[in-house]
């Protein structure tokens, strides 16, 4: 008998790579992207040829399954090539961060939808997974509608996902409603080009709207309960969220290189003397590795302890889950502090945006601090866990 289209041992459509291809082909990026930043920045989008190459080399496939065929990294080998590509493009960075969820959503569903939907490994799916459109309950699905801020990466992508309220004859289907995430085709939603940001203005994280789309069952599913996939990288519902934390390592390390190469030529003005031999200069390269280094072992330890539970087919500890988020608020407001020291280090000539790559660097870090996965707002919940005095409002702690 003919192997069917969805069998287990059937790879999707792209050509295999294995992990150490992945790093590889991610560190081969880096001066690729840095020349093509100002060009990225400019179009407030990846270009195609930049998304394409990204695709090529299978930067959006990092998350996807190995039954399907595909590299499926940890989350500690995720953050590295984030962390990589960042080093290249912080903007490019932040596109596969997002991108590569395929792999995380695919994992809700049955294998054979999953495999109708993502028929090849190197697909991209933007979106919103914050609980803000609405999903009618009709025969067979749901018709998803509303409109939706942040779809990173959507100018590139082949699928959407939306969080949704599910109703039923107009109102909500449950006493408590907890919310359920659509999975759709992009050709089925309607961009708004609202993209016009501080920073990270190549993501192309504009808007988007659905009107009255027909999501079949098969597509839809809920972060709270467990995945179909029974893998480490799929056992808890927040282990999408880690890999967040490559972006402000790779963006704060490049900036420390960058100013460590311009002060091997920089003059002070008007005493003349090279910028390399002041010690305030000298001290601001040395406090930038501090903090980073710091910043960067706490993400890599916490997640490797959450990494350690989830090979055991064990939840994390609320400790552990903790450490989980506050390493990521942390290294992104750590690795802003480091851009903004060695800006102010480079002084007047760092505020061109089109002679260097320094305004940039702090108008991205003042970006992704926004982000609500980051920002220091979420603390009193992580210490509302810890106190055990009051339950998260955020479902992927």
């Amino acid at each position: 008998m003919a192997a069917s289209a969805t069998d287990a041992s059937r790879p999707l459509a792209g050509a295999p790579m294995s992990v150490s291809d992945i790093y590889a082909n991610a560190r081969a990026l880096s001066g690729y992207l840095r020349e093509k930043s100002a060009e990225i920045d400019e179009a407030r989008r990846l270009p195609p040829e930049v998304a394409a190459r990204l695709r090529d080399v299978g930067m959006f496939r990092i998350a996807m399954p190995k039954i399907w065929g595909g590299p499926e990294l940890s989350t500690i080998e995720q953050i590295e090539v984030i962390e990589e590509i960042s080093r290249g493009n912080a903007a490019a960075g932040w596109c596969v961060m997002i991108g590569c969820d395929s792999g995380f959503f695919s994992a809700h569903l049955d294998d054979d939808a999953g495999r109708r939907l993502y028929p090849r490994l190197d697909m991209v799916t933007a979106g919103q997974a914050s609980v803000v459109g609405i999903a009618e309950k009709v025969e067979g699905g749901y018709r998803a509608s509303g409109n939706f801020a942040f779809a990173s990466g959507i100018t590139h992508a082949n699928v959407v996902i939306a969080g949704c309220t599910v109703q039923e004859n107009g109102s909500s289907a449950s006493a408590a409603p907890r919310g359920r995430w659509m999975l759709i085709p992009a050709s089925e939603c309607e961009i708004q080009d609202t993209w016009h940001t501080t920073g990270l203005r190549g993501t192309g994280s504009n808007d988007f709207r659905l009107s009255n789309v027909f999501v079949p069952d098969e597509r839809s599913f809920s972060f709270f309960e467990p995945a179909k996939r029974d893998t480490p990288l799929y056992r808890a519902s927040n282990t999408f969220l880690p890999k967040f934390s490559g972006i402000p390592l790779g963006a704060a390390c490049a900036m420390i290189d960058l100013v460590s190469e311009t002060m091997q030529t920089k003059v002070e003005f008007p005493s003349g003397r090279p910028y390399k031999g002041l010690p305030r200069i000298q001290s601001a390269i040395a406090e930038a590795e501090m903090i980073l280094g710091a910043a960067r072992s706490y993400v890599f330890s916490a997640a490797e302890r959450e990494w350690k539970r989830l090979e055991k087919s064990e939840q994390p500890s609320e400790n552990e889950r903790a450490d989980v988020w506050l390493c990521r608020v942390h290294v992104a407001h750590a690795a802003r502090e480091v851009i903004r020291m060695l800006y102010d280090a480079v002084g007047g000539s760092a505020i061109y945006s089109r002679k260097g790559p320094f305004d940039r660097a702090l108008r991205d870090a003042e970006t992704w601090c926004q982000h609500v996965v980051v920002q220091r707002r979420t603390l009193e919940y992580i210490g509302a866990m810890l106190l055990k005095s009051g339950a998260s409002p955020f479902p992927f702690l």
